[in-house]
């Protein structure tokens, strides 16, 4: 004799009955019920499966859906028989007398049916853990796959937005814009840079943003600015970094946020005593900001995206930074490398809309910039390996320096009073947006400081490569960093 179970399989046989019921007797159930439950498996008895395949039938072709068409399509399948003729259907009927409560019975029945899928997966993954000849690496992609199913069917059903709500949110986003006084009012994630917000607002949910350049441009810098610039404000950001270390990013992050050069904090340490407690103050004022990185060098999209969903779930991320695109692999794609990386741009375009908040992945462009003539500015077909980066992003940057090929920067350069007044004010970069699904392409300029390795704004007074006040007390080593015994821990 089996011994009692203590938990029984979720379902709800009487509501499965209701809805099914409720499809036959009015036509109008079908276009809620059809939205939300998407497939038969989502009804647990065999029986109900079945009657809801030959209903789904009748729907996808267009015909009416009552007692009599459920019975003769049933009867075209080989199946009336077996789901009890047509005494069962009738009595299916009897069970509601309105299709008032379809939509709200059909949600129930999704939700159980969920709960028996985690139970189902759940059970073989647990059966594949335990098989030792089971690939760990292939386990967890399986789980992560699995795990996504379920996500998509809950995901599935969403009520349709109205044109009238939909304009009402398009209204407040206009009075935010115009209640604010500065000229670069936020709607999304600040981008770090006064220029560039004012292109695009901020950084939006649900944006996939490219970021590429040549080695050596400044990429990893100006999404770093990008970052602190956020975390500043409370704004909590993974940055996964496929190609540095945590040492080298936190380096550049305080080389950006303060006024010591990258040299000294990675090569030459600090020449002045003072430098030590100066260091110190900014370590305490740092230290609480909501930065978390992963240096893990774990490559697969599949991992990352695992990672981002907790640090979605534990942190509350409101931006992912992704370091970058072409060090990125797909396991899962048996293809060629621009198959992979369609794939990889597709799954991040996904992440953006499931988590709800913008992905910024950085991206090698090709050498072809090099090769060609004139003044090397990137052009989207510069982008490596696939066009579907360009199709999937909603904004494309480029960066340009023209420093970089020897290229002096030059006011006639530029048409716009604004950018000539850029470069008097010492802007030796380019911004370009290639792409933005949101408004026009253009070009911002910024001035890259290159002892610090950041990119500043030259129009904004705040933003200077010497913006923090030196004036600190000279302190001993050890009063600067608290330890007596060891000062440098």
């Amino acid at each position: 004799m089996k011994p009692e179970t203590k938990y029984q399989t979720p379902k709800a046989i009487d509501l499965e009955e209701a809805v099914l019921g409720a499809l036959m007797i009015d036509v109008k159930a079908a276009d809620e019920v059809m939205q939300i439950l998407k497939t038969s498996d989502c009804f647990y008895k065999p029986q109900h499966q079945k009657i809801y395949v030959a209903i789904q039938d009748l729907y996808t072709k267009g015909q009416s859906i009552d007692l009599l068409t459920v019975s003769k399509r049933l009867r075209e399948f080989g199946t009336l028989d077996e789901v009890g003729g047509d005494y069962f259907l009738i009595q299916l009927t009897k069970k509601v007398s309105s299709s008032a409560h379809a939509e709200y019975h059909s949600r129930i029945v999704l939700q159980q049916y969920l709960k028996r899928s985690i139970v189902m997966f759940n059970s073989q993954i647990s059966a594949l853990a335990y098989d030792e000849s089971t690939d760990v690496v292939e386990l967890i992609d399986r789980w992560q796959k699995e795990f996504d199913k379920v996500a998509e069917i809950t995901s599935g059903g969403r009520k349709t937005v109205s044109f009238s709500d939909a304009l009402e949110h398009l209204k407040e986003e206009v009075q935010h814009l115009s209640s604010h006084s500065d000229d670069s009012p936020l709607v999304g994630v600040d981008t770090g840079f006064l220029r560039t917000n004012r292109y695009t607002g901020g950084y939006r949910k649900q944006d996939l943003v490219i970021i590429a350049a040549r080695p050596g441009m400044g990429k990893t810098s100006k999404v770093l600015k990008t970052a602190v610039e956020n975390v500043k404000n409370g704004v909590p950001v993974g940055v996964v970094s496929l190609e540095m270390s945590v040492h080298q990013l936190t380096a550049r992050a305080v080389a950006i946020d303060t006024n010591f050069h990258l040299k000294q904090l990675l090569k030459t340490g600090f020449e002045k005593q003072e430098y030590f407690t100066t260091y110190s103050a900014h370590q305490n004022r740092m230290k609480g900001y909501p930065l978390f990185i992963d240096d893990s060098g774990n490559n697969d999209i599949t991992d990352i995206v695992m990672q981002a969903k907790l640090w979605k779930r534990t942190y509350g991320i409101e931006l992912l930074i992704i370091d970058y695109l072409q060090l990125m692999g797909d396991r899962t794609v048996k293809g060629n490398r621009e198959a992979e990386i369609s794939s990889i741009s597709r799954r991040l375009k996904r992440l953006a809309k499931e988590l709800d908040i913008p992905v910024i992945a950085l991206s090698q462009l090709s050498r072809s910039v090099e090769t060609r003539g004139g003044s090397k500015r990137p052009v989207l077909s510069d982008l490596r390996d696939s066009g579907a980066i360009e199709q999937d992003a909603d904004i494309v940057e480029f960066i340009y320096r023209p420093d970089y090929y020897g290229i002096e920067i030059q006011e006639e350069d530029y048409d716009s009073a604004a950018q000539k007044h850029c470069v008097q004010l010492g802007a030796n970069a380019e911004i370009i947006f290639a792409k933005y699904r949101g408004g026009s392409v253009g070009t911002a300029l910024l001035k890259w400081v290159g002892d610090k390795t950041k990119f500043i704004d030259v129009e904004d007074h705040n933003d200077t490569a010497e913006y923090i006040d030196n004036k600190v007390p000279v302190g001993s080593l050890d009063e600067a960093f608290g330890d007596d015994d060891n000062p440098f821990v």
